[in-house]
């Protein structure tokens, strides 16, 4: 007996059950678990693209999100697709508005950069080759980076013996669109308030006309219908509609989207000013003027976006943004968040300990049920603790990859117990099932009575591996979490688990076969 354990001991199977174990407990103790939204807390954010569009361009607007949020300091993000039109975007660990309207804005913002002078572009964000840190001082902002040298030349020879004049930057500006305003915001935007330092250039309208294609016309309370056929006549991919009576604007929405027409309702804030206001709907950063250096001819590479904001906090969101958005480049579809929905982390906490909860009654459930069926502690104990190894070495393997556990997740770690008793159940069934007379017959009957044990365990496993499989990559969303686990179980149970089981079960069986 004495020799039996210890050639247990030393039995390849056993040890390596017993290294991975250990490992995983080390790793859990040095790396904790991270949770995934519905565990930790967090925002989860409906996004919906300006129109439907095909499988390619939503993998590049999910892939951008992606590093956008990466790049914003989000460390659990999950970017989905759902359809050809709608992404479902969860951050975990996001418990003020601040934080999720500051998300919200980086999705919104796709990022079509243009550096224009006097109707010309003479750079977009294709030639932003690098984005330096930011600088915040108290309210205002700056973000600066580098043209290319070929940008930098042109602007050069644009603004030769130009000094003052003024230089636009756009992010977002909404091209080739019918912009339809109150006479005060027209007014507004053919005024000289945007010409910088030389009141004679040619004013704002007439540089977006000439840049962007963007045709601004006075709101006379025309109707839905005479909107949106100046709108076709103009031959426009858009409508801007500011400070239109809401009733008027609906309309415009509703029979827009069927002449192929995207619109925007833009509403002034209280307290914000007409030159606020066109500024916010072009996306205009500036105007700022030519200095003598690049009047002279002189290329210039490095420039800078400045702005100032209510307050420090919005100073830093909004530069942030903007690096972002300049890092990460343009987007190929403009995004709207038409839903967010805030997850409770004292929520989540509860989840994860009806989680715990679950893990360990269905362990108990095992040994009770084992027992009962066997009557034999000696196989009861064996096949619970096993499954609770099994639990140990993919929680310490979900530590070591960083895979955030979901309730998906964890629910099939619990569906991987079950798999994992039936397999266990399986061998000592077999290893019960019969008994020969002699030595050599007895290892013969053993190792066949193995054979066939591994053979159901194995064709097992893999239906069930390629059952997840499918669900890993033709579905989205916290399925995949399932998935992860469940195949991750499986493939614990066929080459650690099982085979250590299966030499314990010999050893405490060896007189019963």
């Amino acid at each position: 007996m004495r020799k039996g354990r210890k050639n247990l001991l030393k039995n390849w199977r056993v040890m390596l059950l017993t290294l991975v174990l250990l490992g995983s407990i080390f790793t859990l103790a040095v790396r904790p678990l991270t949770y995934g939204i519905d565990i930790s807390g967090g925002v989860a954010l409906v996004v919906e693209t300006e129109k439907p569009v095909n499988t390619n361009v939503m993998n590049t607007v999910v892939l951008s999100l992606q590093n956008r949020l990466n790049t914003f300091g989000v460390k659990d993000i999950t970017v989905e697709a759902q359809g050809n039109q709608i992404i479902l975007v969860k951050v975990a660990n996001v418990t003020t508005a601040e934080q999720a309207q500051g998300i919200k804005q980086v999705i919104e913002q796709q990022g079509v950069f243009y550096m224009e002078f006097l109707g010309d572009v003479f750079a977009t964000g294709k030639d932003v080759e690098q984005v330096f840190p930011y600088k915040v001082q108290d309210t205002k902002w700056e973000v600066p980076f580098r043209i290319s040298k070929s940008a930098a030349e042109k602007f050069a020879q644009l603004a030769k013996g130009k000094a003052g004049y003024p230089v636009d930057f756009f992010l977002d500006v909404p091209e080739n669109s019918l912009m339809v305003m109150p006479k005060n915001i027209y007014d507004e935007m053919n005024s000289t308030d945007f010409n910088s330092q030389v009141p004679t250039a040619p004013r704002l309208m007439e540089r977006i006309t000439k840049a962007f294609h963007i045709t601004p016309v006075i709101y006379k309370n025309q109707s839905a219908d005479e909107i949106i056929k100046m709108a076709k006549e103009l031959k426009k991919d858009r409508i801007v509609l500011i400070n239109v009576e809401s009733n008027v604007a609906k309309e415009v929405e509703e029979k827009a989207s069927a002449e192929g027409l995207t619109v925007r309702t833009v509403t002034q804030a209280k307290g914000e000013s007409d030159k606020a206001l066109v500024t916010r709907v072009l996306g205009l950063y500036g105007p700022y003027a030519v200095g003598a250096g690049l009047a002279e001819g002189i290329p210039r590479q490095d420039v800078q976006i400045q702005g100032s904001s209510p307050d420090r906090l919005s100073a830093m969101q909004e530069a942030h943004t903007i690096a972002t958005v300049l890092q990460t480049g343009s987007l190929p579809v403009k995004l709207k968040v038409v839903g967010m929905e805030f997850i409770s982390p004292r929520l989540g906490e509860d989840f994860k300990n009806q989680a715990v909860y679950a893990g360990i009654g269905a362990l108990i459930a095992v040994l009770l049920i084992v027992y009962l069926h066997y009557r034999r502690l000696k196989i009861a104990i064996p096949v619970a603790s096993t499954s609770l190894f099994e639990v140990i070495i993919i929680l310490g393997v979900a530590s070591l990859i960083k895979w955030n556990l979901d309730l998906p997740s964890i629910a099939g770690i619990i569906a991987a117990i079950g798999t994992g008793v039936d397999q266990q159940i399986v061998i000592t069934d077999e290893l019960l099932g019969g008994k020969s007379t002699g030595r050599i017959s007895r290892r013969l009957g053993m190792l066949r009575r193995m054979g066939r044990a591994f053979f159901v365990i194995l064709a097992s496993a893999t239906t069930t591996v390629v059952a997840m499989s499918f669900l890993l990559v033709y579905f989205v969303g916290s399925l995949k979490g399932f998935a992860v686990t469940t195949i991750l179980g499986v493939l614990i149970g066929i080459g650690i688990t099982r085979p250590a089981y299966a030499e314990i079960a010999k050893y405490l069986l060896a007189g019963e076969t």
